[in-house]
């Protein structure tokens, strides 16, 4: 799965067949029938580059894409947040992040074994002891539609609530950009062990990200100055 993880995220827009078509593992023969079974365990599909995470409550208030058009141009407009796999040694964690789309600053994050709500829910916390975005996004996973997350974002009054469209990845696409850049920068580097020291080195590439990786786009500014620099 390990593979399939990073071809996957590299190219996300892979089915089945050019997975397994590409699919190089030394000492072990790639049919399209074991990539099928094997992407099912891990819940993506071409197109849709969610794992398990997305997977919704029928009984669960979904709201509409509100971001259509939108200029994004200052800190606080828009935040996304996002759930993604980490392989830590003999198992699967969980990572959250929230993410300021203009200046791709990553407000919080959280780690766990678990698709918990709970997690999510102290992530967003976290997040608004910083600052309150006008507008929140999120996919229609059961934990960012689950009644106790969208009550701490209903409690400020004057968030916006949007939710991607079924199947549209690009919707939410800063924070899908988010974690191409951590898998290929943190997580595909390295061979956690245990919890612990995935959170620990997790830290410090957070840290990393927000205090000293410049991006072009903003003249090569961190996002941390972007962020606080330019808040209304």
């Amino acid at each position: 799965m390990d593979a399939i993880d990073e071809l996957y995220t590299k190219r996300p827009y892979f089915g089945v067949r050019r997975i397994t078509e590409h699919l190089e593992i030394p000492g072990m023969t790639v049919n399209h029938k074991r990539i099928a079974r094997l992407m099912q365990i891990m819940g993506i599909q071409a197109l849709f580059p969610k794992p398990k995470t997305s997977v919704g409550n029928k009984q669960h208030e979904i709201y509409p894409y509100l971001l259509h058009g939108l200029s994004v141009d200052h800190p606080n407009q828009v935040w996304g947040t996002d759930i993604t796999y980490v392989r830590v040694k003999g198992t699967w964690m969980y990572l959250v992040a929230l993410l300021d789309w203009y200046s791709r600053y990553v407000l919080s994050w959280e780690l766990s074994d678990t698709l918990c709500t709970e997690f999510c829910m102290e992530a967003l916390k976290n997040a608004l002891s910083i600052g309150i975005p006008e507008y929140h996004n999120s996919d229609q996973g059961s934990q960012f539609t689950a009644e106790e997350y969208l009550a701490i974002l209903k409690r400020y009054g004057t968030i916006k609530i949007s939710m991607d469209g079924r199947g549209r990845c690009m919707d939410n696409i800063f924070t899908e950009r988010l974690w191409r850049t951590v898998k290929y920068e943190e997580i595909y580097l390295k061979d956690y062990q245990s919890p612990k020291e995935a959170y620990q080195s997790l830290r410090e590439y957070f840290t990393f990200y927000n205090e000293e990786r410049k991006h072009q786009a903003h003249g090569y500014q961190t996002p941390e100055a972007i962020y606080f620099n330019n808040r209304r």
